[in-house]
């Protein structure tokens, strides 16, 4: 199973903030849309992920107003991305040593999605969901 597979359950839909709006712009936006990170972009440059925790992180540190926190000075820049083409495995193992819970897909030099753990999580499931079907199938026919 590939992350191309994942992508084409959920879609492509990726959601994005300029580096300056404020953390509480920010905020708002992962609430109305029920996520719990944001790309970071400046135009067509990606500057990096900002997730909630690191909003809380750098509110705390800056001892600031999420209204006056730059989404900028918040977003994780190190940023480890995953292709269409690397499996499941692979995301897991980069969220896991890295841990983090969000990886942009690239292909071809362009962010084309991103994955998060439920989005690993739930397309794990829905495997051993099938898996264990297949088996009682067998097992039922076997006796």
């Amino acid at each position: 199973m590939t992350i191309q597979s994942i992508l084409r359950k959920k879609g492509r839909a990726v959601e994005m903030i300029s580096p300056h709006a404020t953390a509480k712009d920010a905020i708002e936006v992962m609430r109305e849309k029920n996520i719990s990170a944001l790309v970071v972009a400046d135009g067509e440059a990606i500057r990096g992920l900002v997730s909630e925790r690191d909003i809380l992180q750098a509110l705390s540190e800056r001892d600031k107003a999420p209204a006056a926190l730059p989404v900028g000075d918040a977003l994780s820049r190190r940023m480890i991305t995953v292709g269409v083409g690397d499996t499941l495995r692979h995301a897991m193992n980069l969220m896991t040593g890295h841990r983090i819970r969000h990886l942009p897909v690239i292909s071809d030099g362009v962010m084309v999605g991103i994955v998060s753990t439920g989005d690993l999580i739930k397309d794990r499931l829905e495997d051993l969901e099938i898996e264990t079907n297949v088996l009682r199938d067998v097992y039922i026919a076997a006796r």
